[in-house]
């Protein structure tokens, strides 16, 4: 092969891959038409009392905690998520007209519309489903933690601990409870109302109506109604979220924020077989040539 038939070769393979579809282009996520079920955390009605923490260990069986769930305590301390408590509250002081004031916010998966982890994980392990969970296919997973990488609210919990199958845990938003008709178990033991299951666009009516409808009392903007793209939890507060411990995201979603870099590094990998193939096919015609002037 000559070195420019080479080159024109690899060019029209490069073209090729650019004007093939995108990879991040067909993210497999549900139909938008579809709307998807979430919760609304209004969280100027939370009494940091951990009942919905309870809640989610009751119905996902899982351990109890160091200290029982009405050992207010905790609260003296923030608290990331484990593979042990899949939700927790925190509690923060927020200076309010000269005086400290404290708020409390639920944490948990807050279950994207277009999740990060689903786009990170290659086999499938993570997927977003129709009615709105994220859900965990540990089947499918290679303990690869992407999916803990790529989440930029840091829920995915992996079992370090468990040498024999350490898997991820994360909120799953109680899936096999909402397929059969029942309330995320959070949602269930909230005995302040602090917590609303629903269709996301009768939650986002609800959250808006309750802040044009109580001024003075709800920070004007509803957490999750954009960020990164929107979520199926919502949250309302007294407080602008950055005050909550809720990072300022931006609206794109994750996977529009990838697609370039997926289509370059899928051009990339395209163009490796092309290039080493005639990489090798010129270093056979260089052997050729070395041979005919040694005669």
């Amino acid at each position: 092969m000559e070195r420019r038939k080479f080159l024109r070769v690899l060019g029209l393979g490069g073209t090729g891959i650019l004007l093939a579809p995108s990879v991040a282009s067909s993210s497999g996520f549900p139909d938008e038409q579809q709307v998807p079920f979430g919760v609304l955390h209004d969280a100027t009605l939370c009494i940091g009392c951990r009942k919905c923490e309870a809640g989610c260990a009751r119905v996902n069986g899982l351990p109890a905690p160091d200290k029982p769930f009405d050992d207010l305590s905790v609260l003296e301390q923030p608290r990331s998520l484990s593979v042990s408590e899949w939700t927790t509250v925190n509690r923060y002081a927020v200076a309010v007209d000269g005086e400290d004031r404290f708020f409390f916010r639920k944490q948990q998966c807050n279950h994207c519309l277009e999740p990060a982890c689903v786009s990170a994980c290659f086999v499938g392990a993570m997927s977003k489903s129709p009615d709105g969970p994220v859900t965990y296919d540990s089947k499918l997973c290679v303990g690869c933690r992407y999916c803990m990488v790529a989440c930029p609210y840091y829920v995915p919990a992996y079992a370090y601990n468990d040498a024999w199958d350490p898997l991820v845990y994360k909120c799953n938003l109680c899936a096999p409870r909402i397929r059969q008709g029942l309330l995320p178990g959070c949602v269930e033991d909230c005995p302040k109302g602090s917590l609303i299951f629903g269709r996301r666009d009768e939650l986002l009516h609800l959250a808006w109506e309750r802040v044009r409808g109580n001024p003075g009392v709800y920070a004007e903007y509803v957490y999750g109604e954009h960020e990164m793209g929107g979520s199926s939890w919502l949250y309302l507060s007294a407080v602008p979220p950055a005050q909550l411990g809720l990072p300022d995201l931006g609206r794109r979603s994750a996977p529009d924020r990838t697609a370039s870099m997926t289509g370059l590094a899928c051009m990339a990998v395209g163009l490796l077989p092309v290039f080493f193939g005639g990489l090798r096919a010129l270093s056979g015609r260089n052997g050729e040539n070395d041979k005919g002037g040694a005669k």
